[in-house]
């Protein structure tokens, strides 16, 4: 089974692989909108083009996604309230 396959099992939701300064950019955005965000190193097998990917393996990331579970989101709304 690839990484990929057990994250989605876990119920991550592959969005895309990106890098810097749009990684961060959008890792936070998704944070805002209510997910978890799982950031995992590039697995080309995956990937259609890997040109820039393979000659800057380090710099890119594979971005997940998730809800948050009911218990998550309330303790959020718990500490804006504080």
């Amino acid at each position: 089974m690839t990484r990929e396959e057990e994250l989605r099992e876990k119920g991550w939701e592959k969005r895309f692989t990106i890098d810097e300064p749009r990684l961060s950019e959008m890792a936070e955005q998704y944070k805002e909108l209510g997910f978890e965000v799982l950031l995992e190193p590039v697995d080309t097998s995956s990937e259609e083009c890997t040109t820039c990917i393979t000659a800057f393996h380090d710099h890119y990331k594979t971005i997940y996604t998730r809800q948050r579970t009911n218990k998550e989101l309330a303790q959020q709304v718990k500490t804006y309230d504080q």
